[in-house]
């Protein structure tokens, strides 16, 4: 009885401290893609043609753990079947936080559009069982920066 009852406190307090977390990082994401929304991220392989611009590679990694409560949903689902959606905001919110990240050193660089984006992503540890501990996502792109006048 004891285990049934620490075992349900510790989903509620996983659930409670999980959803303050990821609705605080999303607000977080929210606010900073809309002062970074002026410098475009492209997937295209081929830079603009204008000439005098310097390229840069330039990144942005995240690593984002997985809460007690998500893992716990993830388990019930594996057994059921269907949509791990528990995972899916994690990824969202580590491909976010990458792309800002990346977006945030090319500004640091004075580029004016970040060209060839694309998207690592690997899990980095293991939890009990082989399930997801952490999962990395990297943003990598080309930053286009404008070289000064002569």
């Amino acid at each position: 009885m004891y285990d049934l009852l620490l075992l349900l406190v510790l989903l509620a307090l996983g659930y409670g401290f999980g959803q303050y977390a990821e609705r605080r990082h999303y607000r977080s994401i929210v606010e900073r893609e809309a002062r970074l929304n002026a410098l475009p991220a492209i997937a295209s392989r081929y830079p603009p043609a204008e000439p005098h611009y310097q390229h840069a590679l330039v990144t942005g990694s995240t690593v984002v753990s997985v809460d007690y409560f998500k893992r716990f949903l993830a388990a019930l689902r594996n057994l059921f079947g269907g949509r791990v959606t528990s995972y899916e905001s994690l990824l969202d919110r580590a491909r976010r936080e990458s792309l800002l990240r990346m977006k945030q050193q090319a500004r640091t660089l004075g580029a004016v559009m970040v060209f060839n984006v694309k998207y690592e992503t690997a899990s980095i540890s293991k939890g009990a069982g082989k399930t997801i501990g952490s999962v990395e996502v990297l943003a990598y792109g080309t930053a286009l920066i404008p070289t000064p006048s002569r």
